[in-house]
């Protein structure tokens, strides 16, 4: 009897987890790929990386703001499932029982909302740099 309880206090907690994780991924993903363009380039010059390959990542260019729309709706569907979701109850010793991986998952979460937004501000701040 209770081996049925416990799975009916933890039906979804893998699923909103999986979802936490597809979320937290996809930000990433698109914050990369709205940075490519930019913040990319910049950020290997800085580090002494050069080389004519660099400058074909300028050809990301027109596809800056698509990337950032995709990443920004992944984000802010991320920090919806992380913060504002109401949350299962867990068991002991389950993964989603674990605060480290709520911890990993928002860490992502806000690296890839600077990476998005240095992208999106990148000609305010880019000219300190030059």
């Amino acid at each position: 009897m209770s081996h049925i309880d416990v799975e009916t206090t933890v039906p979804n907690a893998p699923v909103e987890k999986r979802k936490q994780t597809l979320f937290a991924a996809g930000g990433v993903v698109g914050a990369i790929l709205a940075s490519t363009c930019c913040v990319a380039p910049l950020v290997l010059l800085t580090l002494g990386i050069s080389g004519a390959w660099i400058g074909t990542l300028t050809a990301f260019e027109p596809y800056k703001p698509y990337f950032a729309a995709v990443a920004l709706v992944f984000i802010g569907l991320g920090f919806r499932q992380v913060y504002f979701k109401a949350r299962p109850v867990c068991m002991d010793g389950s993964y989603c029982a674990r605060p480290e991986s709520s911890l990993i998952v928002k860490t992502v979460l806000w690296l890839a909302t600077v990476l998005v937004a240095l992208a999106l501000t990148i000609n305010w701040w880019a000219p300190l740099f030059y």
